[in-house]
């Protein structure tokens, strides 16, 4: 009895009581008198039990990435140097000898491209915006534009790896696992990370699994990928000639096998599964009626556009991602394929910002008019952004640009952060030269705005304690509110 109880206690986390128990002033005394050290740890601990270290600005996260790179100097970064020396060459003293890929280390020249694309200022700060984000300037005001984030990674693989999960190698956690890990989710009938993808007109770059692995976290903080198909979630329906009171009755049987299997071995993967099980169970009741756009109001459809009715395409995923964020789904995690622009890009970020700008401003308008904004974060940008210098051959009509992790642009909204401009590139859009936000520091500032210290959200793995910033990072106060 007296092992038995111990187990229970050990299982028994802050998250798991409260939400049997209550959240009563009552609930909390008893708590905390049943199990002491319940309410007791570091700062470490107090994560991890499924509460943020201090208040939190934001509450879940969406994030658009934008996967291949979106050119900065053809949507936010303008330039009127590159206009003024368009084609000539780009200055030794600016590129100072630094990495290139190996698609323009043959090059002998680097001719200066200037965008094709008409800018205007928008917004009480003045934010640069191309003719191709006719909807994105619309809602300038509610955006953080960052123009100086900067990588270490300068090739597609790595680049991306590095910012979804800290490491420009496999088998690390997720962002969203992590904060799957540190703060649980907030509706038991979903998971707190899902995953939804969509490919665009232009060149693509692949996305996999790795991408949203709980590497050495428990299983049960992977993330849950989304499918356009009639089954949004594979394996998830029950088989023909089983019903759901079948299916309870063999989750029970089963449980109570992987229970007995706990005891013996104590691998805590075992507890994970049953967890996997349940909630694919509860799953199959809350999924299809989140995935049913077809009640979406007519003003809806309106604002994200017919495309919104089309599963799988990005204006579905966005509206999809509201309907999933505003249910209690803490991380929605959405992959947009096809910015890979090395030649062609005009036609190409013609065809991507199509498919992109008016379904991102209608998920941040969506989100403001249901008040729930100021408690999500939503996150646009690429693994790094595109050089000034085309690529191949420059021509009156086309151009290309390369892998440029010097600088780039993101642009965040809502969940706490300050509206306006951070960062400044020097005049030919090369470097950094005012207030630069390295990816290590994107996720410590991140991790503010939902309550984590970036330092103290841990998990000891083969001997060492790991966290999404590694052993770098550091809070951006100035792009918080």
């Amino acid at each position: 009895m007296e092992k038995e109880f111990m187990e229970r206690r050990l299982n028994m986390n802050r998250r798991r009581f409260l939400s049997r128990l209550g959240m009563g002033v009552g609930g909390v005394a008893l708590g905390s008198l049943l199990i002491p050290d319940l309410f007791s740890g570091s700062g470490e601990e107090l994560a991890v039990k499924g509460l943020p270290h201090f208040a939190p600005k934001a509450k879940r996260i969406i994030y658009l990435f934008q996967n291949g790179a979106p050119s900065q100097l053809d949507l936010f970064d303008y330039k009127p140097m590159l206009q003024k020396m368009h084609s000539q060459e780009l200055p030794a003293s600016i590129r100072m000898g630094q990495r290139l890929t190996g698609m323009t280390a043959d090059q002998k020249k680097f001719p200066l491209a200037g965008s094709f694309f008409k800018f205007n200022q928008y917004g009480e700060s003045g934010a640069w915006m191309s003719e191709l984000l006719p909807n994105t300037s619309k809602i300038a005001d509610d955006l953080c534009i960052v123009q100086s984030m900067f990588t270490e990674a300068i090739n597609h693989d790595p680049a991306l790896t590095f910012f979804q999960t800290g490491a420009q190698v496999g088998n690390r956690p997720s962002m969203g696992s992590w904060y799957s890990y540190g703060l649980g989710s907030e509706n038991k009938n979903l998971p707190a990370f899902c995953v939804l993808l969509s490919k665009g007109k232009g060149n693509g770059q692949g996305v996999y699994s790795k991408l949203w692995s709980n590497g050495f976290l428990d299983s049960i903080h992977q993330g849950v990928q989304f499918s356009s198909g009639e089954h949004p979630v594979l394996y998830l329906n029950n088989p023909e000639s089983i019903d759901k009171d079948d299916r309870r009755k063999m989750l029970d049987k089963l449980a109570q096998l992987n229970q007995e299997s706990y005891n013996e071995f104590e691998d805590p993967e075992i507890t994970a599964k049953i967890q996997q099980y349940e909630m694919a169970y509860r799953m199959q009741t809350a999924v299809p009626d989140i995935t049913d756009i077809s009640k979406e109001p007519e003003d809806i459809v309106k604002l994200y556009g017919p495309d919104c009715l089309t599963p799988g395409t990005y204006a579905a995923n966005c509206l999809l991602a509201r309907k999933l964020s505003e249910n209690g789904v803490r991380f929605v995690q959405l992959y947009h394929q096809g910015w890979d622009a090395h030649g062609n890009l005009p036609a190409e970020i013609k065809g991507q910002c199509q498919d992109v700008d008016r379904a991102s401003a209608a998920l941040v308008t969506d989100l403001k008019q249901r008040g729930l904004l100021d408690e999500t974060l939503v996150i646009w940008g690429g693994e790094f952004g595109r050089t000034n210098y085309c690529q191949g051959l420059l021509t009156k009509e086309n151009y290309g640009r390369d892998h440029h992790p010097r600088c780039f642009t993101i642009w965040m909204a809502g969940g706490g952060v300050k509206p306006g401009l951070y960062g400044q590139t020097d005049e030919f859009g090369y470097n950094i030269i005012k207030d630069p936000v390295h990816v290590y520091d994107f996720h410590a500032t991140v991790m503010q705005l939902m309550g984590l210290n970036h330092e103290q959200l841990t998990f000891k793995h083969l001997g060492r304690r790991y966290r999404l910033t590694d052993v770098a990072g550091k809070v951006v106060n100035g792009l918080i509110a």
